[in-house]
This record gives C-alpha cells, sequence and structure tokens, in this order.
C-alpha cells in the first residue's frame, strides 16, 4: 500500500515571540520541521507535501526539494489546511500521515506502529493519543465501548465528562487518502473558534459507518506540540535525553549526559568517550575509541578513529586517527590535520592542510597554509598569509623545521629538510636541507642600561 504524509506547517507562532518561523525553530541543533519530515520519510512516505502559510519561502528555502508544497493563504483550521493538499494527492489510493510541523518528538517507530494498526484493519482513521494527567488545552479522544475512537472533542467545546478525559489527541493521524479528502468536504466551521478542525473528520467516518481507530503512545513525550519557548525547552530536554540514550546504548560513554549536547544529526563510534561540557553539533561524526572533552564545541567537523580533543572549538575541520587537539586549540574552516598530528594549547588552524606526524604544539596561527609530513613548528610561529587585500599561501615541506617566534611572510616555500632559525622573519623561499636565518646580529653597549633608566626617571620626575 502506498503512503503518503501531509505536514501542517502554515500557522504563524505568535507565542514564540520570534522574528524566526515557529517550525523553523531547532530541537538539537535541527529545525522541528526538519526532524517531523525526516521522521515521515523513516516510514516510506513516498511523497511527502508540506503545507505552509506564514513564512512559506523560508520553510521552502530550509527544506528545499525534500518536499512537495501547498499554499495555506488564510488560516481557517487544521482541516482547512489538509485540504489545500487534495490538489496533489485527492486522487491517490493509499494511507496519509497527517502531522504537525511543531512535534519534533514523535519518533518513526510509533508511526510505523500507527500505520500497522490502521493499515491491518483497513481502517478510515487511526489517531494518535497520549495519555496525559493534566490534559488542559489539548483535544480529548472519546471512544466507545468497543475501544474504537467516537470523535475528538476540542478542549473549548468540551462537556465536564468529555473534560474528564485524560487521553488526549496528539494531532498525529492516519487516514485512507481518499476518505480523508471525501469527509473534508462535510468539515463545516460550527464551533467556539468558527475553524474547520480536521479533528471532526473523526466523527463524520464514524458517523458513515467506517472504522476509526486510536494508538495510543507509551510515550508522552511525543505528543508535545511546541508553541512557545517553554514548550522548546521541554521538547530540546526530552530530544537531549533520547539522543544521548541512543548513542550509549550503541557503546558511547558518556561520563556526565547532564552536561553534553549532542545534535540531532551527529554520528558517534563506539568506545568514544564524551567528558562533561562536550557540545557536538550540525553533520559531525566521530569515530570510533576517541576521547572529546572536557570543555569541548565541535560543529560540522569529522574525528578520525581514536584521536583527543579536549577545551578546543573545531568548525568545519577534519582531524585525523590519533591526532590530538588542544587545550585550546581553536581548527576553523578548512583545517585538515593528518594522523599522528599534533596541534597543542592556544594553536589556531584555518584553511591548512598539516599532514602526518607534525606538530605544532603551542601559540601559533597556520593559515592559508600546507604543512608536510614530520614537520616541526615552534612555538609562537606565525604565518603572515594577509596583506589587507589579499590571502596568500604558505608552503612547508616535509621534515622541516620552524623554529619559535618565526613570520613566514607568505607567498613563501620552506623546502625538505630546511632549517628556519628561531626569531626569523622569511620573506623568500627557503630550499631543501637549507638553514635560513633573517635577524639582526645582536649588539650588546656596556653600561648603556642605566643610562636608559635615569632618563626614565627624570623624565618621570618631570612630570610630578
Amino acid at each position: 500500500m502506498k503512503r503518503f504524509a501531509i505536514v501542517l506547517a502554515a500557522g504563524q507562532g505568535k507565542r514564540m515571540k520570534s522574528k524566526l518561523y515557529k517550525v523553523l525553530h531547532p530541537v538539537c541543533g535541527k529545525p522541528m520541521v526538519g526532524h517531523v519530515l525526516q521522521t515521515v520519510q523513516q516510514v516510506n512516505c513516498e511523497r511527502s507535501v508540506v503545507v505552509v502559510g506564514h513564512g512559506a519561502e523560508a520553510v521552502r528555502t530550509y527544506l528545499q526539494d525534500a518536499a512537495e508544497y501547498v499554499l495555506q493563504e488564510q488560516q481557517l483550521g487544521t482541516g482547512h489546511a489538509v485540504k489545500q493538499a487534495k490538489e496533489l494527492l485527492g486522487g491517490e489510493e493509499g494511507s496519509t500521515i497527517v502531522i504537525c510541523g511543531d512535534t519534533p518528538l514523535v519518533t518513526s517507530e510509533t508511526l510505523e506502529n500507527l500505520l500497522k494498526l490502521h493499515e491491518s484493519n483497513n481502517a478510515a482513521a487511526t489517531v494518535l493519543t497520549a495519555h496525559m494527567d493534566n490534559p488542559k488545552g489539548y483535544g480529548r479522544v472519546i471512544r466507545g465501548e468497543d475501544g474504537s475512537a467516537l470523535r475528538i472533542v476540542e478542549q473549548k467545546d468540551c462537556s465536564p465528562e468529555e473534560d474528564a478525559v485524560t487521553e488526549i489527541n496528539t494531532g498525529t493521524y492516519c487516514f485512507d487518502n481518499k476518505k480523508l479528502f471525501a469527509a473534508l468536504d462535510n468539515v463545516t466551521n460550527q464551533n467556539a473558534q468558527q475553524e474547520y478542525y480536521l479533528t471532526d473528520c473523526i466523527g463524520i467516518l464514524k458517523q458513515a459507518g467506517e472504522t476509526v481507530l486510536a494508538y495510543q503512545t507509551d510515550d508522552y513525550a511525543e505528543s508535545i506540540g511546541v508553541n512557545d519557548r517553554l514548550a522548546l525547552s521541554e521538547a530540546e530536554g526530552f530530544m537531549r535525553d533520547r539522543i544521548n540514550r541512543m548513542h550509549m546504548l550503541n557503546g558511547v560513554t558518556i561520563i556526565d549526559p547532564s552536561s553534553t549536547y549532542i545534535g540531532a544529526d551527529v554520528k558517534i563510534g563506539s568506545d568514544t568517550v564524551l567528558y562533561p561540557g562536550t557540545v557536538l553539533k550540525g553533520n559531525t561524526v566521530i569515530g570510533e575509541d576517541c576521547v572529546i572533552g572536557p570543555n569541548t564545541d565541535i560543529e560540522d567537523s569529522v574525528i578520525a578513529d581514536g584521536a583527543s580533543v579536549k577545551h578546543s572549538v573545531l568548525s568545519s575541520a577534519e582531524v585525523g586517527s590519533r591526532t590530538s587537539v588542544g587545550p585550546y586549540a581553536y581548527l576553523r574552516p578548512g583545517a585538515k590535520l593528518g594522523n599522528d598530528v599534533k596541534v597543542g594549547d592556544f594553536v589556531e588552524v584555518k584553511n591548512a592542510t598539516i599532514d602526518n606526524g607534525s606538530k605544532v604544539s603551542h601559540l601559533s596561527y597556520v593559515g592559508d597554509a600546507k604543512v608536510g609530513k614530520n614537520v616541526n613548528i615552534g612555538c609562537g610561529a606565525i604565518t603572515v598569509n594577509y596583506d589587507g587585500y589579499n590571502k596568500s599561501i604558505t608552503e612547508i615541506e616535509d621534515d622541516a623545521f620552524i623554529g619559535s617566534n618565526v613570520n613566514l611572510i607568505a607567498p613563501v616555500k620552506v623546502g625538505k629538510g630546511a632549517f628556519v632559525v628561531a626569531g626569523s622573519t622569511i620573506t623568500h623561499s627557503v630550499s631543501d636541507n637549507d638553514l635560513a636565518i633573517a635577524r639582526q646580529r645582536q649588539e650588546n653597549k656596556p653600561g648603556y642600561a642605566e643610562k636608559i633608566r635615569a632618563r626614565a626617571i627624570a623624565k618621570k620626575n618631570k612630570k610630578s
């Protein structure tokens, strides 16, 4: 049976009090609508239609060709929103999931169970429900004596008896596609909000003698719809716990999960250890047997097996196997470290490759550079890559030695096995195995220090 999805993402989200469109607010680094679309795709929905309204272009820009789009120009309720997809999906045979774009915690496992119940019973509609001790604000699911779903009643339309029901509508449904659009034609706006409720389809289908079911999830968190910053924080907490648990069950040691942040798209190999204060974001991939943290921020980077990174910041960087980074290093976009490399404290690397076995141990800047194998770059060495208008490249070939406090004025090349003496400012290329020294010969003036002190004291006394 074919499967489809309609994602409702047209609401303005006024309660968020934000310039950012509601469904684009991130949960664990990924916009909510991204979570939802990924989930429906994991249950093999071959077409996904996103209903957009306010902020339509922003949603399209983010999702691009991952979905089809329809516009709800006026927000007249959830039923009206779903009906906008009729032109695209109305003629299809199959099952259609309808889900809100602000419910990022619904899992693919739950959707699969919902679909199986729906399809195995040839139901017209199946509602995803949850139990909530305090269901205020949520629509109530009213069941019949046989356990089937009779109707869904919105909070503002509840009778006292209905208000006491603790099984709530999560806002996620599965419908027989053609019966869904037929039922929508009979939905009216005769209610307290004067809106066209999708929930009315449940009663309409039931009255027509169709099979209407309800599947209750065991996880209350899946019912959370994010309408304000408080709910966003709550969803973030649930998602963080879920992500951390998944990685730990997959063989990752997280010393203190409460102080560790892992984004939704991060991948981590087994036997890696994460220390407190670790933040992993974006499309970061970390291999096996790594040690990450404490207090390390990594985004959109690749860390190979056996590497260690501590007290450092990495952005769009690559770190090779058994390479050590930190403490207090900064790898900026384009930094690519080979295997068995050491980048130490207060070292910054930008748009530069450092090949296998090389060392930049402390207090150095390597920018717009190509560093070969087994190179040693001493303390305080700088690649001077910018003249105020243009960036230029520094090349350091295999087995070269760069002394402390050396300035390499790009464009410049240091050849294989060359030796650059500490304190030199290099403006011309150095050939293989040459020694380069570029500093003025030292001259000592006997007793001159006392003259300088006397002059300084006299100047100070004159001012006072």
